[in-house]
């Protein structure tokens, strides 16, 4: 539903965007032979501004999709209700390392063809509405099989479902094929979700409008007797079906446990998320192999910690001179700087630190501060009502104790890019085991950045590949009482291992914290997207020619 395919291309509103772009940017490295497709979205998401009163305040971004993309001339039909709709395409090109090309298709419905309603169909990411959502999602699974076979991709041995919103492919395909059994044959799919509310389900008097006498007979018995439920569908038509964590494929099994579920955990595409300048220094140290052979990232525990430590402070430069231009806050970059910055919503707990503000004020003033950035939902209220939360305690807590913490508006790929490689620390406390993955504390570690994390999603694996990476948050999953515990337990121990661990290590034991950051970035030796797309070329897409990398380096 949604690839980040750059920073200014508002085709994503966060992580599965995020994940699906780097997805692309490995396996156009690693010479598989892939395509994407994904809806343009006219108006993108939105552009998030804060308001002098701390609210975020929503615009439609205007953009024009002929700066970096190819018209496609095909076009393909949609019967929607009783009207034909017609679906075209724009192209964007993602060149690998080794020169091989990977193309995007993004669907489009703003056509003179279509009636004014019909052309807004593709118009915003994730529109509230019902009809506009499931409308979307036929555009993506029906359409996208439509409009690959309209440009002459005639030989697809695997489409790959990214998540449920693509799950009607299974009906284009049904129809193709006439048996399940073969539409199985042809699909993978990929779950994100680990909790039941996030998948979607659309009422089948919905479904039975928008598809009238077009929706297979045996419908119900593929995506579910009650609600139309695109994960079942897509559990249904696919021969292979994984999670992107370890933990999250127990949960994902537990959730649907009539079926097969296995788990690939996630990764992040090296290259495109180092920092300029620990990129020369991979370079320099490390040799151009990384880019391919992701084991030399073992090779980190061996670079210079002072090298390091410089490259780092570069980058927090970066991102303190971006800081000082769009906040009123400024920061200073003597003191540890920890970052939370990810989609605002409850379940993310972003006010968890501010639970004690007296407290936290004493545990941090002249010691550390703290950059927050993030998008929240447009029609979630609660979760606006935390932006400005955090913007009050940043007044607060600079009035009462001096204590700098900033929230910057308009979370994006650039934005992230800066926080990632120029934080000291990077902090995620979600509640536990609704995290599928996380991929943003993956991009910190690889630039050196610990993490301060609850031990959910990948966090719970990388803590063990190497504790020295990072820290704990609260309970882990060796405790069955961990998932109900209250708030305060977590409270707690954040607070603890601030003040006598992590405050203290990086004021008063520099060489620590320098080895520290190798073990961080030892961590991208495994959670990194080549990884990644060599286990799905293996698992899922049944490739043969493994590891990719061996033969590029």
């Amino acid at each position: 539903m949604e690839i980040a395919l750059e920073g200014d291309v508002p085709t994503y509103s966060g992580g599965l965007g995020i994940l699906a772009g780097d997805t692309i940017r490995s396996a156009a490295d690693l010479q598989l032979p892939m395509v994407g497709v994904t809806l343009t979205y006219n108006a993108g998401y939105f552009y998030q501004m804060i308001a002098p009163d701390g609210r975020q305040v929503e615009r439609d971004i205007r953009w024009d999709f002929s700066v970096d993309f190819g018209k496609v001339e095909a076009k393909v039909k949609l019967e929607l209700q009783d009207k034909s709709l017609t679906v075209g395409a724009w192209q964007y090109t993602v060149v690998g390392r080794s020169g091989h090309v990977i193309p995007v298709y993004l669907l489009d419905t703003d056509l003179p063809e279509n009636e004014p309603w019909q052309r807004n169909l593709t118009r915003v990411l994730y529109d509230a509405s019902p009809f506009q959502r499931i409308v979307q999602e036929m555009i993506l699974g029906i359409c996208g099989v439509r409009m690959l076979r309209k440009l002459g991709y005639n030989d697809i041995t695997t489409f790959h479902m990214n998540e449920g919103h693509a799950a009607f492919m299974v009906f284009e395909l049904l129809d193709q094929f006439k048996s399940i059994d073969e539409v199985k044959r042809h699909c993978v799919f990929t779950t994100h979700t680990p909790v039941r509310a996030g998948h979607d389900q659309f009422d089948y008097g919905l479904v039975q409008d928008v598809f009238r006498d077009r929706l297979p007979q045996n419908a119900k018995e593929l995506a579910g007797q009650d609600m139309c439920n695109m994960t079942i569908l897509a559990l249904n038509g696919s021969r292979y079906c994984n999670a992107v964590a370890m933990k999250h494929g127990e949960i994902s099994r537990r959730m649907f446990p009539d079926y097969t579920i296995d788990h690939i955990t996630n990764g992040i595409h090296m290259s495109y998320w180092l920092s300029p300048y620990m990129h020369a220094l991979f370079d320099s140290e490390l040799g151009a192999a990384w880019h391919h052979d992701y084991h030399s990232l073992e090779g980190a525990l061996q670079l210079s910690g002072m090298e390091v430590w410089r490259a780092h402070q570069k980058s927090k430069l970066d991102l303190l001179d971006y800081e000082k231009s769009h906040s009123w806050v400024l920061l200073d970059e003597k003191l540890l700087t920890i970052g939370f910055a990810r989609r605002v919503t409850e379940y993310k707990r972003p006010l968890l630190i501010f639970s004690d503000l007296e407290r936290f004020a004493k545990i941090v003033a002249g010691k550390a501060q703290f950059i927050f950035a993030g998008k929240s939902h447009p029609a979630d209220n609660q979760a606006k009502s935390f932006i400005k939360n955090i913007n009050d305690f940043s007044d607060y807590l600079w009035n009462s104790y001096k204590v700098r913490v900033v929230f910057l508006g308009n979370y994006d790929m650039d934005l992230a890019r800066l926080l990632v490689s120029g934080v000291d620390v990077w902090l995620n406390n979600p509640r536990r085991y609704r995290e599928a993955s996380g991929t943003s504390g993956m991009k910190a570690a690889l630039n050196g950045v610990l993490n301060f994390s609850v031990l959910d999603g990948w966090w719970i694996e990388g803590a063990v590949r190497d504790p020295l990476a990072g820290w704990a948050i609260g309970p882990g999953p060796e405790d069955p009482d961990a998932e109900k515990k209250d708030d305060s337990v977590d409270v707690e121990d954040l607070y603890t291992k601030l003040q006598d661990e992590i405050i203290p290590i990086y004021r008063k034991n520099p060489d620590d914290w320098r080895n520290r950051m190798k073990h961080a970035i030892y961590l991208a030796s495994f959670f990194n997207t080549h990884r990644m797309v060599e286990e799905y070329a293996a698992k899922a897409y049944r490739l043969e020619k493994q590891p990719l990398w061996k033969s590029l380096i």
